[in-house]
């Protein structure tokens, strides 16, 4: 493999022109398709195989064109002072509140609390009166969904709110129909400035520091633009590639940075631009293509969770992965071709070490021959790096390996203590911040009507087998009294019947709020007491409404993520068993993986779920974990995990075959790619960090569970336990049997056919080489069977 990448970075740097030609035109055909395509559907989200899901089947069937497909918004009106909603003069300003608002175009239907007559007396709406009158709601109903809600329907609804406001009245409103979306906070985009600030300080070259951000910007464009194009075809929803997005930016800047950083090694080794850009591809180029195949299996290993929509979301963003490697393996050589020298930092009339791989030296001094020596330039190029934090923190590691394990192990265990207690569910308005008139509506709605109010059950009851429809009555009457009967529950409404008479629809209020557990205890409750229910009334029924199916979601999300982490952790193992030739390395990479992932587990539940320092991120809720997170959370971490694993640990093995010793190896994995990996881990940090400073809980705890999670497995795993852990496992961490390395292909990510065939090296590496050679010749180098191929 390392020769045809060679070989495709020589051809990619030598017709860079026509290279860069071809990836326009095929992003400009894949934007004029994607314009061309129309609007994506809508995301209808179901989830087969649970009740909630089934239920809402049924109520579709047995009431025909009664589904709500249409928006919603709910008006709230809270009367001042202990006074009373129902008072003459705020009467007044809520009928003319429903009157103004039913005459919209797009509206379906309103339903308010006092005008349901047309009768003057308190008891008028009274179900949508609290017992205290201080506090009504009406509903709108509308005739198209939310996204096909027009600017001219939202501002005619806000006008008549305000009018209503006038009178003294605090009104608020919630439902889809108004759903703000909470402005994204500043952080996103100073999360992009911070990375390519981090990009400009590793590299010290604008250049270098660019040409990461324009490939993943390419890759990016293109994946999007070919989720659009391919919308209608395929049923992908403008939600799809939400986490296409998220992943094609993080694997398209760590892949090309991994390339370039190459290619300035290659060159401060004194390989010609050209030669340094085949290499680069040929030896980085081999590590990032078995990076994406371990990121790829992760995404489409969500096909096995059995969510339509999950399996989309994965599906798509593989391919957005594929595309960030065919960009790096092409594009960038040919960005390099346009730009040899720029990427290389510093000026050429002043002699740079330390941090630059590049720098030279072309002083006067310096130009004599002896000192020209690509020996002498590469003992102080060394001299250079060793003297990097990376190097040093090898060292020490190498030297306190225990300690380091023991301390990493202790930090990420005590960390995912809390996870133990992880409850998982869909945050609603109670999550949103209380600087929206959806999170004050849910309130003041909750101290009105109880806190059961804002997530009620939704009961179908079927009694197509009761006979005649006053027997159906009576069965769906004898469901509704042994439900009401059920502790934790406030209130039944009548049995609202379809036009046949055999099925009816009864709303159950709980005694607590939606994501309370003892609201989940009530559904499974009332769940289990259905056989018994249906043998006493003779009529069957199923439990669904928003609350219900929260929680089925989140039981099968649970139910889902152990069998999704053998897929995905089991097919990873097999690749980073092929790629390092070893048995060890991909088990420790494996265990490591679960560590950091359970620590992010637990700082989520500690932050969002208990409350602790959510002030700081100005979190006024508490709740669940989102169900999808934890799913999400292992798809992306894994993805780059793997990506810092062969990034690194491909370095090692890369020393390790040439004749250097385990430790020495490790060292020589933290001089070449340590700097890569952390900048590449704090890029990704930022980027997600940016998310935390939205309004949204849920943009919050996507952003804050992803750059933990990050930190956590590249800064505790990669650059500590797994160095430790090699340190300590010595030769044995190569070992592969015989016989299994006779079953396994070879694959050279270590560039080894490159150095045995016609691409010349500097004459420094000769006694690398020729140390390489003696030691795979000497018996214990035989002994270690095909770990070394």
């Amino acid at each position: 493999m390392s020769t045809f990448l060679y070989r495709l970075g020589l051809a990619a740097f030598r017709w860079r022109g026509r290279v860069a030609l071809l990836w326009v035109a095929v992003l400009a055909a894949v934007g004029l398709g994607a314009l061309g395509a129309g609007d994506a559907p809508e995301d209808e989200g179901a989830i087969p195989g649970i009740e909630s899901r089934r239920a809402f089947d049924l109520i579709d069937e047995r009431f025909p064109g009664s589904a709500a497909d249409g928006a919603s918004a709910r008006i709230v009106f809270v009367a001042p002072g202990g006074e009373r909603v129902t008072a003459a003069g705020y009467r007044a300003a809520v009928g003319a509140l429903v009157a103004e608002v039913g005459r919209g175009s797009q509206v379906a239907d309103v339903t308010g609390p006092l005008t349901g007559s047309g009768a003057g007396t308190d008891d008028v709406g009274r179900d949508q009166v609290s017992e205290d009158r201080s506090t009504a709601y009406a509903t709108v109903t509308y005739k198209v969904t939310a996204d096909d809600l027009t600017g001219a329907s939202k501002d005619a609804l806000e006008r008549a709110v305000e009018r209503a406001r006038d009178s003294g009245l605090t009104v608020e409103t919630g439902g889809d129909a108004v759903t703000s979306e909470a402005a994204g906070g500043l952080g996103e985009i100073l999360g992009f400035v911070v990375a390519a600030g981090v990009l400009l300080i590793t590299f010290g070259s604008l250049a270098a520091a660019g040409l990461p951000l324009v490939s993943a910007v390419v890759g990016v464009g293109l994946s999007m633009a070919a989720i659009m194009a391919l919308g209608g075809v395929l049923g992908l929803s403008s939600s799809t590639g939400e986490l296409a997005l998220m992943i094609g930016i993080a694997v398209g800047v760590d892949y090309a940075l991994f390339v370039v950083s190459r290619y300035r090694e290659e060159r401060a080794g004194g390989h010609d631009p050209r030669r340094a850009a085949g290499l680069a591809v040929g030896t980085a180029g081999s590590a990032v293509v078995f990076a994406g195949l371990t990121v790829v299996i992760a995404l489409a290993g969500l096909s096995v969770i059995g969510v339509p929509t999950l399996t989309r979301m994965g599906l798509t963003a593989a391919g957005a992965v594929v595309i960030a490697v065919l960009v790096t393996l092409t594009l960038v050589p040919a960005l390099l071709g346009f730009w040899p020298e720029a990427v290389r930092g510093g000026r050429r009339g002043r002699g740079r070490t330390g941090g630059t791989a590049g720098r030279r030296f072309r002083t006067r001094w310096f130009r004599t021959r002896a000192f020209r020596t690509r020996e002498f330039r590469t003992r102080r190029t060394r001299r250079a790096e060793d003297r990097r934090m990376g190097v040093r923190w090898a060292r020490f590691v190498l030297r306190r390996p225990v300690p380091v394990l023991l301390a990493s192990v202790a930090a990420l265990g005590a960390l995912a203590v809390p996870a133990l207690d992880l409850r998982l569910g869909m945050p609603g308005d109670e999550a949103k911040p209380t600087s929206t008139s959806e999170r004050r509506a849910y309130d003041a709605l909750a101290d009105g009507f109880g806190p059961g109010f804002n997530g009620p059950l939704t009961v179908v009851v079927d009694a197509r087998n009761a006979g005649s429809p006053e027997d159906a009555a009576a069965s769906v009457g004898a469901v509704a009294d042994r439900i009401a009967a059920t502790e934790g529950v406030v209130a039944v409404s009548p049995p609202r019947f379809n036009a046949a008479e055999d099925t009816a629809v009864l709303r159950v209020t709980p005694a607590t709020a939606p994501t309370s557990e003892r609201t989940k205890d009530l559904v499974r409750t009332i769940r289990d007491e259905r056989p018994r229910t249906e043998s006493a009334t003779g009529a069957t029924f199923e439990v669904t409404g928003t609350t219900a199916l929260n929680i089925d979601v989140a039981q099968k999300m649970t139910a889902a993520l152990i069998p999704y982490l053998l897929v995905v952790v089991g097919l990873a193992f097999l690749l980073l068993t092929v790629v390092f030739r070893s048995l060890l390395v991909p088990l420790k990479a494996a265990l490591g993986f679960l560590l950091s992932v359970a620590a992010s587990f637990g700082a989520l539940v500690t932050v969002f779920q208990n409350g602790h320092g959510a002030a700081l991120l100005g979190i006024d809720q508490t709740g669940p974990v989102m169900s999808q997170m934890p799913l999400v959370l292992v798809g992306i971490v894994f993805g780059l995990a793997m990506d810092y694993q062969v990034f690194l640990v491909s370095r090692m093995r890369e020393a390790y075959v040439r004749g250097s010793g385990p430790g020495d190896a490790v060292v020589a994995g933290f001089r070449h790619s340590g700097r890569v990996v952390v900048a590449a881990a704090l890029i990704m940090t930022c980027v997600f960090a940016g998310f935390m400073t939205g309004g949204e809980t849920l943009l919050k705890m996507v952003g804050f569970g992803l750059a933990v999670a990050v930190l956590f497995d590249a800064f505790v795993v990669r650059m500590a336990l797994v160095p430790a852990a090699l340190v300590l496992l010595g030769d044995r961490a190569w070992w592969l049997p015989r016989a299994v390395g006779r079953l396994l292909p070879r694959v050279d990510v270590e560039g080894e056919a490159l150095t045995r065939a016609a691409v010349p090296r500097p004459a420094a590496d000769a006694p690398a080489l020729a140390a390489s050679s003696a030691r795979q010749d000497s018996p214990r180098g035989a002994g270690q069977g095909n770990d070394r191929a």
